[in-house]
């Protein structure tokens, strides 16, 4: 009982302070110009975040490779880790990896075979119980 008028309470207190809230936003802005332009730029923002993060994923990946070779005690060839392959090698890989994951399932036939019911009456296909009668 007593948690229950509590969330009562918080939820009508909430409620009130989100009505003020909006009516100071009314009052700062009228149009909702500012609005439009903070969640533009939070959104463009991001997407440049997104792009810098996948942008620069490979070169600290490769770097922490690298780190980790020299630890080990191994020579680190720097052509061999930074080059990148051409579109034609990737396309390549992909093809030649689609191909091999599609030769993993079973070649099914296509063939379908229906036969014919000799008792084609069912109450389930019946058109008379689906359509209203009308009383004369």
């Amino acid at each position: 009982m007593i948690i229950a008028q509590a969330t009562v309470v918080a939820d009508s207190l909430a409620k009130s302070r989100i009505a003020e809230n909006s009516k100071k936003f009314l009052e700062i802005d009228p149009w909702g110009v500012g609005m439009t332009f903070v969640g533009m730029a939070v959104v463009f923002l991001s997407l440049l975040l997104l792009y810098m993060l996948f942008y620069n994923i490979t070169k600290a990946l490769n770097y922490r490779l690298k780190l980790a070779q020299r630890k080990k005690g191994k020579e680190v060839e720097a052509k061999g880790i930074e080059t990148e392959l051409s579109g034609e090698v990737n396309a390549a890989i992909s093809i030649a990896l689609h191909l091999y994951m599609s030769e993993l399932h079973d070649r099914e036939s296509a063939i379908l075979t229906i036969s014919k019911v000799a008792r084609t009456y069912s109450p389930w296909s019946s058109k008379i119980y689906g359509l209203r009668q009308y009383p004369r």
